[in-house]
């Protein structure tokens, strides 16, 4: 007689000669599938344990020790069945403690199989790229211009998409005309290189293995482990696992699992957004968090024509990087485009309708807002769990040299993860944005091919750079907002630090110890744009009283051709 029919007889008996109560037969039911999984699990590997790579090995044992294990539980149901019917009056009780045991043993094996399996189709690649963001796309296209050979590569993402723009996600993917779509903004589209479409990395011998989850990393063995129980082998490791969205369900936030809460971090949260839009089309939404999210994904829920409140606990907008100065702008700007902001309060509860969907947000100041779409932009966390403990950590993330190497050999950690020396400023810094992804996963793999050739390369010298748009305008920032801020305009018109300037235009420099060490610019010229890092790299000694007059001048003659001597200002 078949396990199966075994199982159904078993049943059988189980109903025609004792009175168990339905949690025994429930799990009747649950080992029945188990040990059903279980012999599947057994043909395929039963089929495979004399492949050659595993003849002689420790692991082949295990996997004999583990067929043996199966084949015993299942004469061990055998004779369950035997001695049920031998002894029909067998106790509900004793019968159901029999069923819960082998239930556990069956668990058991099922977890230990799914690993030899996983040892069975061990996969291995040269380099493994682990995360499949910006930097892996980046460090996918550099390593081709080092001599990257066909089959040495493979990118593991948990994401359904090769590597994309991620940026466009809070931009032009949720414009209502003429939308952002793939493969638009695949990885290399945002510095002006070629796109990397999946047939890219078919082409170059690049193996991307989408839609799979990591959950173990042993940096010993040097393997990776999925949650369907694969292998991957590696030589050298690119740690590339970016962040992901802090969410209010974390904080224990009441009502904050309603429907149509959203986030924005991956293109499916994207997509979940866009379709929330279409159904609630020009209804009302809050947005929590006056941050990058906030601002990009306020500007375009009004593009969309909804009713839109953010909210945000700072005193002003982008509280890390504008000044009140700044940030006075902005908000005016988006108050004129009808756009409610509420300052120095947070969220504490959501209330939803019958169907579940979010209606109404409870602040902490007592307000209360209705919402058929709430957006969380609070930020993000560093996916670093699957190496707490094995590598070296510092300011929350995974501490690097200037090359992106961790303390554990031939590992590499790039982007959002990285805590790096940031040699402008003599200090360890952790940076989360697109331009310290692309450039960091690219000197990463300049390091690890210049160490197999036996050369060597300059530690990475990064000035740090941050850019945003929403509505009409435009922004850049360059270097570090530390020490005195200094607001300068067009002096051609004065008009243009207004919110309600048509084409506004002004900035603001940064002097700490007498040095000009940031710079931030609205409606520059590219001219402008690359006068202003250029000033912010140099750090020239400046006065504040010129800056606040000539400012833009001084910006377009260092962004000008021209040699220019750091004195200028």
């Amino acid at each position: 007689m078949d396990l199966q029919n075994f199982l159904l007889e078993l049943e059988t008996l189980i109903d025609k000669h004792l009175k168990c109560n339905t949690n025994t037969k429930e799990n009747m039911k649950f080992l029945e599938r188990s040990l059903q999984e279980l012999n599947n699990q057994k043909e395929g590997i039963d089929q495979k344990i004399y492949a050659e790579y595993l003849s002689g090995t420790q692991e082949k044992e295990e996997v004999r020790n583990w067929l043996n294990n199966v084949q015993s539980i299942n004469s061990e149901i055998q004779s369950i069945k035997e001695e049920l019917g031998r002894k029909k009056y067998l106790s509900c009780e004793d019968l159901g403690k029999l069923v819960d045991k082998k239930i556990v043993e069956a668990q058991e094996l099922l977890q230990k199989g799914s690993y030899h399996r996983g040892i069975i189709d061990k996969k291995n690649f040269k380099y493994i790229i682990l995360g499949g963001g910006v930097a892996a796309g980046y460090a996918a296209m550099e390593f081709t211009r080092q001599g990257l050979q066909p089959g040495e590569l493979a990118i593991i993402s948990k994401e359904a998409v090769a590597p994309y723009e991620r940026p466009a996600l809070s931009k032009s993917y949720l414009f209502p005309n003429e939308p952002a779509r793939l493969p638009s903004f695949h990885v290399c589209a945002g510095s002006g290189g070629e796109r990397l479409l999946p047939k890219w990395y078919e082409e170059k011998g690049i193996e991307l293995i989408l839609g799979t989850e990591i959950v173990k990393a042993n940096l010993a063995s040097k393997t990776l482990i999925s949650a369907s129980g694969k292998i991957y082998a590696y030589q050298i490791l690119i740690i590339a696992t970016g962040s992901t969205a802090v969410k209010l369900t974390d904080f224990g936030v009441q009502g904050a699992d309603a429907k149509n809460i959203c986030y924005l971090r991956e293109i499916s949260d994207a997509d979940k957004l866009v379709e929330t839009i279409k159904t609630k089309q020009k209804g009302k939404a809050v947005v929590i968090g006056g941050g990058y999210i906030g601002l990009e994904v306020g500007a375009a829920m009004r593009i969309n024509e909804f009713d839109v409140s953010m909210v945000y606990p700072e005193p002003w907008c982008m509280a890390g990087l504008f000044t009140p100065a700044i940030a006075s702008f902005y908000e005016g700007y988006y108050a004129n485009k009808g756009v409610k902001i509420i300052k120095g309060t947070v969220a504490v509860g959501f209330e939803a309708d019958s169907n579940g969907q979010v209606k109404t947000v409870k602040l902490k100041n007592g307000e209360v807002l209705q919402a058929d779409i709430v957006v969380v932009g609070v930020g993000g966390s560093p996916v670093t769990a699957l190496f707490k403990g094995q590598v070296e950590e510092e300011k929350g993330g995974i501490k690097t040299d200037g090359f992106f190497r961790t303390s554990v050999q031939e590992v590499y950690a790039v982007g959002d993860v990285a805590t790096f020396p940031m040699k402008l400023y003599s200090d360890m810094r952790r940076v989360e944005h697109v331009d310290h992804a692309r450039k960091s996963a690219q000197q990463a793999v300049k390091a690890i091919k210049a160490s197999e050739d036996g050369k060597s390369i300059q530690e990475y010298d990064y000035l740090p750079f941050f850019y945003s748009r929403f509505f009409d305008l435009s922004w850049v920032f360059y270097g570090d907002n530390v020490g005195e801020p200094v607001l300068f305009q067009d002096i051609q018109d004065n008009s243009t630090t207004r919110p309600s300037s048509t084409k506004p235009k002004f900035g603001t420099y940064w002097i700490h110890n007498g040095k000009v060490v940031g710079a931030f610019l609205e409606g520059g010229t590219a001219e402008e744009n690359k006068g202003i890092a250029k000033i912010a790299w140099l750090q020239p000694e400046a006065k504040t009283d010129l800056l606040e007059k000539i400012g833009m001048l001084i910006a377009g003659l260092y962004g000008s051709d021209k040699p220019l001597s750091c004195s200028i200002i």
